[in-house]
């Protein structure tokens, strides 16, 4: 694994006593003036205005949206198309639709910009909306990192938000439940389905019906495709699509979006300056159900037939069929408190296509995937990718859940974000 140990260092010096907030900050009029000379200082109009770090009025050069992947197609051909009755009025067969795009709203600060810009993925059942505002009304990491300088890409995964659905040919649909949303989210506290669950305390709010926050989250879930395998693809696609027009970018997964940060940096190594995995989709191989004490945790049915995802991923020596990969599981985990982790056997094959770009797992103190984050940086150490893992509470601010966008300490999350990024980037300030 990566030494964390300077990066640690930082954080902890900046988080732990709070990160600061934008209007604690010092401002850059407060340093006093360089000297310069009339000849040194540069012509008005090609001087750069600073970076807006302190608060006040965040000023945009440009803003728009776009769409980036996806194809078009005659309904009948159309992957999962059902035939549907119609009386004229609706599809017929031979109808022409496009399908698999994802919509991309951007925002480029005025003023000095980074050198590369990062690109926001949402989680499972949610919309882009998740980092433009929390649900409590803080500004959200898109007005962050533009503070900072970052041009800001945030996406509506296919078949979500502003990416239109298409039943006839995405299919049905899942939705998180309102107990799902409580006993992952917002009141894991109350259920304690898994031993980290009684530590959660950041959530907005009393995370109840009729707390405008609450209220105000629960509202932004949308549908998404039952058919993961379709899904996911689709997604890897589109957002391979968005860095071939925007070039090499800072790419930002959550939760359910972590199965495409993956295969993306196999598909775009060049591309992806840096992968920042907020506790990315798993566990590796099979998935966990929580069952509350004693026993806590099962094996899900089913496996991940890539080890990391349900979609190809390339592997040295390389595969002939997913079957090449040969799984076994630890027979003890590392505490009671975690799962017993899957991973490859022996002589595991490697992950290629990641040397360059450097990889960020972070880990929040109480959220459902606390007890296996490990086994997904686990298997990735085991096949030759060796990524930073920080958990919060080590860098003082414990208590958080899995929605470190939405919760209380979701600025101080950003700020390790970006302390990792200026130590491991260059051209990152």
């Amino acid at each position: 694994m990566r030494s964390a140990r300077n990066f640690l260092l930082v954080s902890a010096a900046a988080l732990a006593l709070g990160a600061c907030s934008e209007a604690e900050t010092p401002t850059l009029a407060e340093a006093p003036p360089a000297e310069t000379t009339a000849a040194e200082a540069p012509a008005p109009a090609e001087e750069a205005a600073p970076r807006m770090i302190e608060g006040g009025p965040l000023m945009i050069a440009e803003q728009g949206y776009f769409y980036v992947g996806g194809e078009y197609t005659d309904i009948p051909t159309a992957p999962n198309m059902q035939p549907v009755e119609t009386d004229g009025s609706l599809e017929q067969p031979g109808s022409t639709r496009y399908f698999g795009q994802m919509y991309v709203e951007y925002q480029l600060p005025a003023g000095e910009q980074q050198a590369y810009p990062i690109v926001l993925v949402h989680g499972g059942s949610r919309t882009g909306a998740d980092y433009i505002m929390t649900p409590d009304g803080r500004p959200g990491w898109r007005d962050f990192f533009l503070r900072r300088g970052y041009p800001v890409y945030i996406v509506d995964q296919v078949a979500r938000g502003r990416s239109p659905y298409i039943d006839n040919i995405y299919g049905e649909q899942r939705y998180q439940t309102y107990d799902f949303v409580q006993q992952r989210f917002a009141a894991s506290e109350e259920y304690k389905l898994w031993p980290q669950a009684e530590l959660h305390n950041r959530w907005p709010g009393t995370a109840k019906p009729g707390d405008p926050a609450f209220d105000n989250y629960y509202a932004g879930g949308t549908g998404s495709m039952a058919n993961r395998e379709m899904q996911t693809q689709m997604n890897i696609d589109a957002l391979a699509a968005l860095l071939d027009r925007i070039g090499p970018a800072i790419v930002v997964v959550h939760s359910q979006s972590g199965a495409y940060g993956w295969p993306l940096v196999q598909a775009r190594p060049d591309l992806v300056k840096a992968l920042i995995a907020l506790e990315p989709s798993g566990p590796p191989v099979r998935n966990v159900n929580f069952r509350g004490a004693p026993n806590w945790f099962e094996d899900a049915e089913g496996i991940k037939p890539w080890g990391l995802t349900i979609t190809p991923m390339t592997y040295e020596p390389a595969l002939t069929s997913p079957d090449d990969l040969q799984f076994v599981q630890e027979e003890v985990a590392d505490d009671p408190e975690k799962v017993r982790c899957w991973l490859q056997g022996d002589a595991p094959r490697q992950l290629p296509g990641f040397e360059n770009s450097p990889i960020l797992i972070v880990e929040s103190e109480s959220s459902f995937y606390a007890p296996y984050n490990q086994c997904t940086v686990k298997y990735l150490e085991q096949a030759g990718v060796h990524p930073t893992y920080v958990r919060t509470q080590d860098v003082g601010f414990p208590g958080g859940g899995h929605m470190f966008m939405v919760e209380l300490d979701s600025e101080a999350v950003a700020q390790l974000m970006q302390n990792w990024l200026v130590e491991t980037i260059d051209g990152i300030e």
